[in-house]
């Protein structure tokens, strides 16, 4: 009390520094420290992606893809494989920054493609995760199509509408996947791909508008997201939490917990207790641990996709969508209800929805400047492929949900203007019979090379066997078919 009065007394300043003298000093230095720590891993972060080169690689799918969303859960798992765990080394040493990827629709005038935005580095372990699953896919890099739309709103020329897509419900519970539109016509299940109606709302717009959707992901460790979703699950089923027991929970508990119970049995003996209880005591029945048993059907399917959830790999996951336009033909009603509404596809009220949570349809107080600083902000977010730029913050999503909201239509979506790889060439079978390059001689003898550097010439040989190559008709020798 004394100590409290003399505090009181004293000037401000005179107190400040008293408690600074008294210890506070281990306040301010840990500030200090923690604040030098943080400026520290963000310098080395700077410079570590300072050489950071990206790439844009055009995937044209197979003209007969029979391949389901399987295939690209398949295609996430592959390239998790370069998620690397920061640590101190990294962090503080040379730079720690989890780089991600970016999956996008865009359709410009109609003309829908699919790609993917990597680094350089990992371009070869994009393209071996898109080949393994669609051997005939083909693969182009291509210059950055948004740099040709402006960045600063209002503009002269065009106008922008855009949105963040975030969850409803913490992302413990789980979206609709793609396995809840499979249904069954007699024997056989079919999947009724949501991407058809995904894509036809892609098809609507016209010459001067352009509509992208972008989903940016980046590897999770499953340390970051997974003992939340168990926290989450406890919850649901109602699972008693046992008490901190405030300081003696720790060490000192463990440290006094046997003497603490040599005295409670020695208690129980001298007055009479059964079974470390009081007299005349229940026998301290809590009931059950948790309240499974009495959970609805509903619940039990939610808590089922829950625990299905946190089975598979997780990404750090961000969902925008941008239609931009020249002034005389913006329309956004054209094609944007139309993709809001084929997102509400993967939305399960009772379990987590995915709506349009940072958008640039503002209303009240200036909401023509508020739009236009939307507008700024989410096409300088989607140019840059920003994961945390924004309104909203980044979700987990596991690899199901992920091949839900963007794979490669089926072949029976019939959707016009969609780019599809044309006929694949391949290598000969084998077995089929080739004449030796070269005459009197091995192709690798002498006069085999010198057959070969006439033909580069452009001298021709009447014994020369003309290279095939396999198409869906049978095998091509330059302009002539031969049917197999």
């Amino acid at each position: 009390m004394d100590q409290i009065l003399l505090f009181v007394t004293q000037s401000p300043i005179e107190a400040i520094l008293q408690i600074f003298v008294l210890g506070g000093w281990l306040v301010f230095f840990w500030a200090m420290l923690h604040a030098g720590l943080l400026l520290l891993g963000a310098y080395k972060s700077i410079l570590y992606t300072k050489g950071w080169n990206w790439t844009l690689l055009a995937i044209d799918i197979p003209a007969i893809n029979i391949q389901t969303p399987k295939a690209v859960e398949q295609l996430f798992s592959h390239i998790y494989s370069v998620m690397e765990p920061p640590s101190i080394a990294t962090v503080f040493g040379r730079g720690f920054t989890q780089f991600s990827y970016s999956f996008e629709i865009v359709s410009i005038e109609g003309y829908i493609q699919f790609i993917i935005r990597t680094l350089d580095i990992y371009r070869d372990v994009v393209e071996a995760a898109v080949y393994a699953q669609y051997p005939e896919a083909e693969i182009t890099e291509i210059e950055d199509y948004t740099q040709e739309m402006p960045t600063q709103y209002p503009n002269d020329t065009y106008n922008m509408w855009a949105t963040e897509f975030g969850l409803t419900q913490d992302y413990a519970f789980p979206i609709r996947s793609y396995h809840d539109f499979e249904h069954s016509i007699s024997k056989d299940t079919v999947l009724k791909d949501p991407m058809g109606t995904f894509l036809e709302s892609f098809s609507r717009i016209g010459p001067g508008e352009q509509m992208w959707y972008q989903m940016i992901i980046e590897p999770t460790p499953e340390s970051a997201w997974k003992p939340k979703c168990i926290k989450k699950i406890k919850e649901v089923i109602g699972e008693k939490s046992k008490s901190s027991g405030g300081f003696l929970s720790g060490a000192l508990g463990d440290v006094l917990g046997g003497p603490l119970k040599f005295l409670e049995t020695a208690g129980d003996q001298i007055l009479g207790r059964v079974d470390g209880g009081s007299a005349g005591s229940s026998g301290g029945d809590d009931g059950p641990p948790n309240q499974i048993l009495f959970l609805t059907p509903g619940k039990k399917k939610i808590l089922e996709a829950m625990e299905d959830k946190i089975s598979k790999i997780g990404f750090k996951t961000k969902l925008r969508a941008v239609y931009v336009a020249r002034k005389e033909v913006y329309n956004p009603a054209r094609g944007v209800n139309s993709l809001v509404g084929a997102v509400n596809q993967f939305n399960n009220p009772y379990s987590n929805m995915l709506l349009p949570k940072y958008l640039t349809s503002t209303r009240y107080f200036f909401a023509e400047k508020r739009k236009n600083y939307r507008r700024r902000i989410l096409m300088s977010a989607y140019k840059s492929r920003d994961m945390y730029m924004g309104g909203k913050q980044p979700y987990v999503l596991n690899l199901e949900e992920l091949a839900t909201i963007w794979h490669f239509p089926m072949s029976h979506v019939k959707t016009p203007l969609i780019q599809k790889s044309e006929t694949k060439r391949s290598e000969p079978p084998s077995g089929l019979p080739l004449e030796q390059i070269g005459l009197g001689g091995n192709m690798f003898d002498g006069e085999g090379e010198k057959s070969i550097s006439s033909q580069k010439n452009g001298d021709t040989n009447p014994t020369e066997q003309k290279k095939p190559y396999i198409t869906d008709s049978g095998y091509v020798f330059d302009d002539d078919v031969r049917f197999g």
